[in-house]
């Protein structure tokens, strides 16, 4: 694909290059050959961008200029990148059919152009839409209701009664409304199981990622808003809700009944204690532990997670214990004398 081609499908500004120039793919700024296409949008990577043997880079419109590199200058270019991908990527085509060796209950309802593939299991009373695609071994339990559009790739599960809307997409291994963790203490000092009774429910444009789990609710529900996303090995405990376009990161934890609110970042390794509610907009940074109610548009970091700069602060301070630690002694040393 031409240089030119990828700028005007784009809508970015060509500046510094050959319009003719042939683009043979994307990659990493480090690794960029000379017919490739990459980006920045760090501003920490900019230096690589006179040592770069790319063909073009992508970058925010005021991105300084560069000497022999052509630059597209388009904001938002890391969005820009990742349709740039889609011109040299196509990921493989599942024709409409379904496979000898599926099993798909009489009473299912399975929209037209649906690709049902190797040993997958459609339990009964099952609803899905048009053009879904459900990979080999994925299992889809009785009563539960999909939209249109549905991905689901390989050994991925959706539990009885669940419901999950429009183009949503579930990566491999994602178990969609298992049990959630409920068990009331016995007298004697054991556990009674309490039945989970309610669904877990998915709006709109909700991918999960490999191995992650959507639990479902003991009553009630388990609710997932429209865009939201959730990474690879997230829990979800049950009875929990997150708003709209949610980012919950690898290995985010959130205990029963949390309550997570929209456009809210929850970096690697997050924990949310039970109960507690996280306001829309807000960013817990990686490994932050949640213990009691978060502000909307805040931004919290460490354990109890409190005010990013006074966590920046107080980690400072720490790694200068020791040293506060001899000039205490010192001064306890020298009144003494």
């Amino acid at each position: 694909m031409k240089l030119g081609e990828i700028a005007q499908r784009l809508g970015a500004e060509l500046v510094g290059g050959n319009g003719d120039t042939e683009i043979t793919g994307v990659a990493g700024i480090e690794h960029a050959g000379v017919s490739e296409i990459t980006f920045i949008a760090n501003p920490k990577y900019a230096a690589q961008a006179k040592t770069t043997n790319a063909a073009a880079i992508l970058v925010e419109p005021d991105f300084p200029a560069l000497d022999g590199t052509a630059t597209l200058r388009i904001k938002n270019c890391y969005r820009a990148f990742a349709q740039t991908i889609t011109f040299f990527y196509h990921a493989p085509k599942y024709a409409p059919g379904v496979h000898p060796t599926a099993v798909v209950d009489p009473s299912a309802k399975i929209g037209t152009d649906a690709h049902i593939g190797a040993y997958v299991v459609i339990g009964p009373d099952v609803t899905i839409g048009l053009g879904a695609v459900v990979l080999p071994h994925s299992v889809i339990y009785a009563g539960a209701t999909i939209g249109d559009r549905f991905f689901a790739h390989a050994h991925a599960v959706v539990r009885e009664f669940c419901r999950l809307g429009d183009d949503v997409v579930l990566q491999n291994g994602a178990v969609i409304g298992a049990d959630g963790f409920g068990y009331a203490r016995e007298t004697a000092g054991g556990w009674t199981k309490i039945v989970q009774s309610g669904a877990a429910v998915l709006g709109d444009r909700v991918e999960v990622q490999a191995n992650a789990c959507v639990d479902r609710a003991s009553i009630g529900e388990t609710r997932i808003g429209d865009g939201s996303k959730i990474d690879n090995l997230v829990q979800v405990g049950h009875g929990s809700t997150v708003g709209q376009d949610t980012l919950l990161c690898a290995q985010v934890g959130l205990a029963g009944s949390t309550e997570v609110g929209s456009r809210v970042i929850l970096a690697g390794q997050v924990g949310v204690a039970g109960h507690c509610k996280v306001g829309d907009g807000a960013v817990a940074t990686a490994q932050s532990g949640i213990p009691s109610d978060v502000a909307a548009n805040s931004v919290v970091s460490g354990y109890p997670a409190m005010d990013n700069k006074l966590w920046l602060r107080s980690v400072a301070a720490f790694a200068r214990l020791p040293e506060m630690v001899r000039e205490l002694r010192s001064l306890r040393k020298e009144r003494s004398e």
